[in-house]
Formats: structure tokens, sequence, C-alpha cells
């Protein structure tokens, strides 16, 4: 006899709601320092009201991208997709103990490196480049959240031997096996950023030894700089993949496709970070355009995830009376602020994957590079196709969380929508201003060499900046509201997908991971090896640190 077990997942329901707390505080600190940043662009400063909180632009755009780009993401993934996870294995996670551990673990590290950041003595951006140099609270406390990661990932390979155990020869469900995937990559993909910390960045911070290797430190982030990208969009996927075709009222158009791109992402997500060192001397020019071939193999899997979501969400607008080769969209169920907002990020996210494709090549990057196209850019990805995603995604799972309905889906809408048009203001003047040169990381409004052209554009990065602002407010309000005041009946969680074509057309390797493992490490120390030898070797970490604050 099989061994019963507890489906009750109201102790995941708690864990979950406890990471997402966190992730909207760091959400409503990003978005407020956001908004100064995008209006010191327009030519409005608050800072100068602001000195006793925010010292400086480049200190506000620390806690901007350090509380959006790195929290705010990273909180949410690990309270959304074990989450999943234990929906799609009907089972509890292998060890709830272990999850609150992790929780505690990672708020930890977030406070240690939050102090020395609000304080004003970690202002090195979200990308931490030295020789500028952080308090060593900084580099620990991240080191600590990036363990906590490393635990919600083996919480998720107990609970999938726990319940292949009891399922010998059952294909792993869709969500489970995209879960664990996005946690195993990202575990693989963040081996860079612990060897930066702990080998060179956390001795150095702490006067263990007198200088660094920035050749080094900075190939060991991008390491983990453009997998984390990845770590972002994967869970979006699995929502799109799993949840948004029974939302579009169809199905899933290709489980086998869906496991496939998955898995491909994990073979090909690490092996791309040269694409974001083409001007950087010490790497010879062979292996950046080795890695080149592997940023666009990796667009290979975005495709197929673009033909398989776009199909899925066909099926449930033409089973709504959808006709004809584009009409067929206005029949999704547009009302529903869940999925309008996920599929209002899909389509902003057309722009970011052709403006990656840019990013990816050695002769355009050279055009792009460090102006604020880049910054047009990743506000197109991890600022809408991940945040709006997200958003959408807790208009039906917060209310699940706290067994409210949604307060306002009118409110819902517009928030969704709202966020679309700033974006589509502020990546767009972002974009055209990097194509006339406007360098990125730098205080425009105080800067001596700025163009007449730019003028006619910068009012546009404050004006969708604002939008963005107050798009994020009625988000918060909407939220609030419905765990405090909420009359609405606790929802039904959305269902998982049925698929057109099921997990049993699938190849049996298509559920086997090792394999995939072993080719992931393949192509990591071919594309990687030859290099960080030869900056180990052959170059000095001799380079003291210094703030500029």
């Amino acid at each position: 006899m099989a061994p019963v077990v507890d489906t009750d997942l109201g102790a995941e329901r708690r864990l979950t709601g406890a990471f997402f707390l966190v992730a909207f505080v760091a959400l409503f600190v990003g978005v407020v320092t956001g908004l100064f940043q995008g209006l010191s662009h327009a030519g409005v400063d608050l800072y100068s009201w602001l000195t006793p909180l925010v010292k400086s632009y480049y200190h506000g755009l620390s806690l901007h991208g350090v509380m959006n780009v790195l929290v705010w993401t990273t909180f949410f993934i690990c309270g959304f997709v074990p989450f999943m996870a234990a929906r799609a294995y009907q089972r509890p996670l292998a060890s709830r103990a272990l999850g609150w551990a992790t929780f505690g673990l990672m708020v930890v590290g977030l406070l240690i490196a939050g102090i020395p950041l609000l304080q004003n003595n970690a202002t090195v951006m979200f990308t931490f480049y030295p020789p500028m140099k952080a308090h060593w609270a900084f580099y620990v406390g991240l080191t600590l959240v990036v363990v906590g990661t490393w635990l919600v990932t083996l919480n998720l390979v107990l609970t999938h031997r726990a319940w292949r155990r009891q399922h010998p020869k059952a294909r792993t469900p869709l969500p489970a096996m995209m879960a664990l995937v996005t946690f195993i990559m990202w575990t693989i993909a963040s081996l860079g950023l612990a060897a930066e910390m702990l080998v060179l960045l956390i001795p150095w911070s702490l006067g263990w030894v007198q200088g660094v290797n920035p050749l080094l430190a900075r190939t060991l982030f991008w390491f983990t700089g453009h997998p984390i990208v990845y770590f972002w969009l994967l869970p979006v996927y699995l929502s799109w993949y799993t949840l948004v075709p029974r939302q579009a009222g169809g199905r899933l158009f290709s489980d086998p496709m869906a496991r496939a791109s998955f898995l491909l992402f994990l073979l090909l997500s690490t092996p791309v970070g040269f694409h974001h060192q083409y001007t950087d001397p010490g790497i010879e020019q062979g292996w950046k355009l080795v890695h080149t071939f592997f940023t666009f193999a990796v667009f290979f899997p975005s495709l197929l995830t673009f033909f398989n979501v776009v199909a899925s969400l066909e099926i449930g607008a033409r089973a709504r009376g959808g006709k004809g080769l584009i009409a067929w969209f206005g029949k999704l169920p547009w009302g529903d602020p869940s999925l309008a907002a996920q599929v209002l990020a899909m389509l902003t996210f057309t722009f970011g994957g052709i403006g990656g494709l840019i990013n990816a090549s050695h002769s355009m990057n050279l055009l792009v590079h460090n102006t604020t196209y880049i910054v047009g850019h990743f506000h197109l990805t991890v600022g809408t196709a991940v945040t709006l995603s997200f958003m959408g995604i807790t208009y039906w799972l917060v209310p699940v969380l706290v067994g409210r309905g949604l307060w306002s889906r009118r409110l819902a809408l517009t928030q969704a929508w709202l966020w679309t048009v700033g974006m589509a203001l502020f990546s767009y003047a972002l974009h055209s201003l990097g194509l006339q040169g406007m360098p990125r990381r730098t205080w425009i409004a105080m800067a001596t060499y700025t163009q007449p052209e730019w003028g006619e554009l910068t009012p546009l990065i404050g004006i969708g900046g604002a939008i963005m602002f107050v798009s994020a407010m009625l988000y918060f309000l909407n939220l609030l509201l419905t765990w405090l005041a909420s009359q609405e009946p606790a929802p039904i969680p959305v269902e998982f997908a049925d698929a057109v074509s099921g997990p049993e057309a699938a190849p049996v390797f298509l559920d086997r991971l090792r394999p995939w493992l072993v080719l992931s490490a393949i192509f990591i120390f071919v594309a990687y090896a030859p290099t960080l030898i030869h900056m180990i070797l052959e170059t000095s970490a001799n380079v003291s640190g210094f703030r500029v604050w």
C-alpha cells in the first residue's frame, strides 16, 4: 500500500506569503527610488530634498537596482516556484522546516546587506564592479541570500525524490519539472557569483588581501549575471505555459515542446556571459565569438516558447469565438486582470527579445554598449516581461493566499495598462537616447557634455517613470485592500492547463535531467575554463579599492 500523502498545502501558502511580503517591500523601495531616477533624467531634482535618506543619484540608483533587480525577483521566485511545484506534485514540500529556515536565512542576509546599502556604504549599484568597494556586510549578506536559493533547490530535489519513489514510472508533472529545472539552472549559474564573493570580494572588503582582480571579478559576475535573466524568466514561462492557457479558456499546445525548451535553457543559459564583456580587454576575441554563438543559440528555446504560448492563446481565443489570422487575439478574456497583465507582458517582451539580439551581436553591441539603450532593454525584460507577469500572477495567487477575492478587478486592469503605457514611453526614450550616445550609469542632470537633442526625449523618461509609479501604487493599494478589506469570497486557485499534445507524447529523455546536466557542464567548461585559467594564472589581484561617493 502506498503511504498516505498530506495534500494540505496550508504551510506552503504561509511560506509563499512570507516570501511575497518581503518581495513587495523591496519592490516598493525600488519603485520609489526609480521615480527619483526617471524625474532626474527629466530635469526634476528630488535628491536635494531627500539628502537625509538618499545621499545622491548614485545612492538612489544602487537602492533601485538592488531592491528591484535582485531582491524583488529572488524572493518572489522563492515563494512562487516551490508552491507551484507542491501543487503539481500534489504533496507538501519534503521539508517545511527547511523551507522556513531558508526564508529566515535569506531575510537575515537581506538585512545584513541592506543596512550598509541604506547607509550609503554600498553605493556600488547592483553589478558591484570592483574596484568600487562596498562595506563587507553587503557582500556577506548577498552571499547568504544566494545560499538560501540553494536550499530552495535542495528542498525541490528532495520533494521530487519523494514523489518519484511513489510514482517510479510516471512522467514528472510539467510545472514541477519546470520548477526543478529553474532552480538547478540557477544553482549552477550562481556558482560564479559565489566564487566572486567568497574568493575575491569578501576577503578584499575585510582587508585580508590588499588588492582585487577587476577583470576576473567581472567575468565571474557575468558567469551568473546573464543566466540570472533566465532565473527571472523561467518562473514567468512556468505561468505562461501551465496557467495562462487555462486562464485563456484553452489548452497548452505542446507539453513535449515546453519540456524541450526548459531543458535547452538548462543547457545554454550559462555559457553566454562574454557578450556582456565585448569591450573588456584580457579576453580573447575567439572566446567572445564562442559566447556569441551560445547567446544566439539560447534564443532558440525562447522562439519555441513564443510559438507554443501564442498557439495556446489562439486555442483559447478560438474556443471563445475568435476568428481570422489576427482578430482572434481580441477574443482573449481581457477582463481578467491576471491574464491581461501577462499577455501585455508578452507583447512588451517581444521588443525586449529583439533588442537582446542586438546586444548579442558583436558589431551592434559596440554601438549601444554602456548607453541608455541597455537600460531601456532590461526595463522591457525584467521591468515588464518579468515584473508585470509577476503582478498578473499575484492577482490570482494573493487572493488564494489571504482567503479573500481581489478587491477590484477594474483597478487591477487599469494598473496593468498604465504600466504598459508608462514603460512604452520610458523605454522608447531610453532606446532612442542610447542610439544618440547618452551613457548609462550617469547622473545626466549634472553632466557637462549633454547634447541639445537629448532634451527632446528626456522628459519622456520622467513621464513614463511617473506613470509606472502611479501604476505601482495602484497595485500595492489593490493588494492591501484585498488583504484587509475585501468582501469577495476566496477564489479557487487557477488549475494547470491540459495539453493538446500531452506528456505521454514526450520522449523519455525529456524527463531525465542527468544527461542534460552533463552536457551543460561540458558546455560551461569549454566556454569558460580556458579564459578563467588564463586570468587566474596570468593576471594579478593588485588593484586597491575606493569609494566614489
